[in-house]
């Protein structure tokens, strides 16, 4: 939010609108994963835990014994990349793929001072349709553009969303009629030439489970066909660079005309 709030001054004299009719765009994030079934892997290194204090036989060997503790939150950086082609003025519609992965390990020590590693990793290779709406003008505007937009997405999962551990390992399905949904709001940044560079915070919902149980990929865990989502809080930037672009405006021509003399 502070890059999206010091850029807007910036943007209000050197953006307009994003004029590009056919684009490719990269799109880095930092997200906020909802994943609560963390507590299946966190309850998992408890158990670990306690049974290397039972295991100890001195008090020496009981003060040896120590953990880590997972994170609480699921942070990570998606990059998504794709296609955006804008149907008519400030209406634009994308397809793109992303690619997220948040890795959480931690180490145990147990009475003889021997370090084990543990972790878990979310994958997720979903691809989306999206739909963005650049705001009238006369609703919100800095510089008299349309500046601010609104987007809408769809969700599908690919081969490759999966649960990976240091216990086993489960496949997401792929459903055909989607995994889920997404809504931002977006600030044009900047343009120069034929690059446009956006800033989104927005929210998704991307659900989806597997033929497997959460027990085959750590201790103890549900003995049900897992499910979990890999949406979340993101914010994200999105750097795009016209193929196909309007013809920027014609200057006005009345400076000039000023600039002679009424002789001329």
């Amino acid at each position: 939010m502070a890059i999206l709030a010091t850029s807007a001054m910036a943007a209000e004299e050197t953006s307009t609108r994003d004029r590009s009719r056919l684009s490719i765009f990269l799109q880095p994030a930092v997200s906020f994963l909802d994943f609560p079934e963390r507590e299946y892997f966190q309850n998992a290194i408890d158990t670990l835990y306690l049974s290397f204090r039972e295991d100890a036989l001195t008090e020496s060997e009981s003060l040896s014994v120590a953990k880590q503790d997972f994170q609480k939150v699921n942070f990570c950086f998606p990059i998504s990349a794709g296609l955006q082609y804008q149907i008519f003025r400030d209406n634009f519609i994308s397809a793109g793929v992303s690619f997220i992965y948040d890795n959480e390990s931690v180490v145990l020590t147990d009475r003889k001072n021997r370090s084990h590693n543990y972790s878990y990793t979310i994958q997720g290779m979903p691809f989306f349709l999206e739909y963005r709406l650049g705001i009238p003008k006369n609703l919100m505007t800095l510089s008299g553009e349309s500046l601010f937009s609104v987007a809408v997405r769809w969700y599908w999962v690919l081969p490759g969303t999966e649960i990976y551990s240091t216990w086993g390992r489960m496949e997401a399905k792929t459903p055909l009629l989607g995994a889920g949904f997404g809504v931002s709001v977006g600030y044009l940044i900047a343009n120069w030439k034929n690059f446009n560079i956006y800033g989104d915070i927005g929210f998704s919902s991307i659900k989806v489970e597997s033929n497997k149980k959460f027990s085959s990929i750590v201790p103890d865990g549900p003995e049900k066909k897992a499910k979990w989502n890999i949406g979340g809080l993101t914010m994200q930037v999105r750097i795009g660079f016209g193929l196909w672009n309007e013809p920027e405006p014609k200057e006005d021509k009345d400076d000039d005309d000023d600039k002679k003399s009424p002789e001329e």
